[in-house]
């Protein structure tokens, strides 16, 4: 009998040990402490550094070429200014101007002629210190008279004659028709020579009043005129 109890007192204590054992080893929760985990390592990209040179072909690297910084308007060069070609025509206030003739720089007479018939010859001499520009043609003016004879484009001339100090221009008036057929006829006691300028019908400057024979000259409606001309030959042919 005492030896029974005392086989059923070490089989109690025995427990009571592995109870006591298992509760220092749980934390009070009824799981056993293993101890903290360590915290699992999270890995991370290694990081890239921007390129600072670009690679070349062999490895080594290149510094990148630096952009040209734009121009602003006032450092750009400016465009040259275009210049006159050579040859090239001159203007009216570029190149060189004579003086026009006319009755302040000319001494004009008219002096009718006997060939051809009905025709007057007007002889304009430079009487200037320079040269002057017979342009275009006289436009002539009887006494009162409301018209202007018109020039005979046939007698135009290829180049404006210019006349030197003291050479002389000449153009011829028909003054009336060899066969009668103009009309109004009458006769003429004075005559006006006005000059034209650089373009056609402009004012040349002062006109000029040469004197008529004193028997006057008979003019009708056939009046024409000519184009100032070089020669006498020309003005008259």
């Amino acid at each position: 009998m005492r030896t029974f109890r005392h086989t059923r007192l070490l089989a109690v204590t025995g427990a009571a040990l592995t109870a006591l054992a298992l509760t220092a080893c749980e934390d009070g929760t009824g799981t056993r402490d293993e101890g903290a985990s360590a915290p699992a390592a999270t890995p991370t990209a290694p990081a890239t550094a921007p390129p600072s040179a670009a690679q070349s072909p062999s490895g080594t690297a290149e510094p990148a070429a630096a952009a040209e910084p734009e121009k602003t308007p006032a450092e750009k060069p400016a465009s040259p200014a275009p210049t006159k070609a050579p040859g090239a025509a001159a203007g009216a206030d570029d190149g060189p101007v004579r003086t026009v003739c006319n009755g302040s720089n000319t001494k004009v007479t008219a002096q009718p002629v006997p060939r051809p018939l009905n025709h007057m010859l007007l002889t304009v001499t430079n009487t200037g210190a320079k040269p002057c520009n017979l342009m275009y043609y006289p436009v002539l003016r009887f006494d009162e008279m409301q018209w202007v004879p018109q020039a005979r484009p046939d007698t135009k001339p290829q180049a404006v004659p210019t006349l030197a100090p003291g050479e002389s221009g000449y153009a011829g008036v028909l003054l009336s028709a060899a066969d009668g057929s103009g009309d109004g006829g009458t006769t003429a006691r004075k005559l006006t020579v006005a000059f034209q300028g650089g373009t056609p019908n402009s004012d040349g400057g002062p006109a000029a009043t040469p004197p008529l024979p004193a028997a006057g000259v008979y003019y009708d409606s056939s009046l024409t005129v000519t184009y100032w001309r070089s020669s006498m030959e020309d003005a008259l042919g």
